[in-house]
């Protein structure tokens, strides 16, 4: 998230480019991140390094909407990067699209609801992900449908766009902080939601 709220450029059209490579920097030079795409060796170790590898190996499914998929589904690699399966939020009736690696996408018609029941079972002991995009993920808070929320917050300002709480019901979702860590490229938030 950008440090004024935002994860994600307004247009659909720039969801890629230059506001979203920003904000991402701190992920690009990471090993992990560089192993998991199949972009060659080297890559930086750390924190941040760390924080990829466990929130990749403790998730055992993800859950995104149409507008987040469409826009990976331009820009990933053939071996799409979650390598579980990957439960689609969308009005549009479409077959499973298997990816090499371990990733097959699910579209999910019937809302949020019944993709996180198909995603809790695939994920069998470990976590589901809503990994966006805001729409998606503020449904699944306000619905109180999110236990925890990791939000790694890049030292960018975007100034307009898709704002990660625009519209979270505040006086039904209330947060206790599980951890905070800085790094020199990003600060790690991690939270509880809680009913109030």
């Amino acid at each position: 998230m950008s440090l004024d709220g935002f994860i994600a450029p307004g247009s659909p059209g720039e969801l890629m480019g230059r506001q979203w490579m920003e904000l991402q920097a701190w992920v690009f030079p990471q090993r992990f991140f560089r192993e998991n795409l199949k972009l060659g060796g080297g890559g930086e170790e750390g924190r941040d390094n760390d924080i990829l590898r466990e929130t990749f190996e403790r998730t055992g499914a993800s859950v995104l909407g149409k507008r987040m998929f469409d826009a990976g589904e331009q820009m990933w690699p053939a071996e799409a990067p979650f390598h579980t399966p990957v439960f689609v939020v969308t009005h549009e009736r479409r077959d499973p699209w298997v990816r090499p690696g371990g990733t097959t996408f699910h579209f999910v018609n019937d809302g949020i609801e019944a993709a996180l029941e198909q995603a809790r079972e695939a994920a069998g002991d470990r976590d589901v992900r809503i990994g966006g995009g805001g729409a998606p993920i503020l449904q699944y808070v306000n619905a109180g449908l999110v236990d925890e929320f990791s939000i790694s917050l890049s030292p960018v300002l975007f100034g307009s766009g898709v704002r990660l709480f625009e519209g979270v019901d505040a006086d039904r979702v209330g947060l206790e902080r599980i951890r905070a860590e800085s790094s020199p490229r990003a600060t790690h938030l991690t939270y509880a939601v809680r009913r109030r």
